[in-house]
């Protein structure tokens, strides 16, 4: 897993690292889960029944703009477990940009979100620090955190802030 948490005074951050642009997305989404779900349950994770399915995102509030897209894909991981009951386990992601913006496409692969035992509870995603940004080869990503470690290009990498 490339995806490390780090404090805020009332919330929880996460940095994401990533080889290329969509792996940022595919690592956001198990970085979350893995943040959500207890031990016991992430023991158990690989022995349920798999679904699989396409998931497409788009940011309906600014589809031009990836950071946008990235708060529309970790939302929707969220929305997809609480509402439809899909916890997301993997995927194979692809970006495209087209006429009407940037949009995600995963074949996600999934279990009952109702066999996951969670320990804690985002309430959203939000801009708050939001940073998605490539890094060329050679560039250090500092980190101002004991437990994320830094990172050096190429790649990707994302902070976000999630309400708690």
């Amino acid at each position: 897993m490339s995806a490390w948490l780090w404090p805020t005074t009332a919330d929880i951050g996460m940095r994401v690292f990533a080889k290329d642009f969509p792996s940022l997305f595919a690592e956001a989404a198990l970085g979350v889960q893995a943040y959500l779900m207890s031990e016991a349950s992430a023991k158990l994770i690989n022995t349920h029944v798999r679904h699989t399915g396409e998931w497409r995102v788009r940011s309906e509030h600014n589809p031009n703009d990836v950071h946008f897209l990235y708060l529309a894909w970790l939302d929707e991981v969220l929305y997809r477990a609480e509402v439809h009951g899909q916890w997301y386990l993997d995927g194979m992601v692809k970006v495209v940009h087209d006429d009407d913006g940037w949009m995600v496409v995963a074949q996600a692969s999934w279990v009952d979100a109702e066999l996951v035992e969670r320990e804690i509870e985002i309430k959203a995603v939000t801009t708050h620090n939001l940073v998605v940004a490539e890094v060329n080869k050679g560039e250090l990503v500092a980190s101002q955190w004991e437990d994320v470690p830094e990172f050096e290009g190429p790649g990707w990498y994302a902070d976000v802030v999630f309400d708690i």
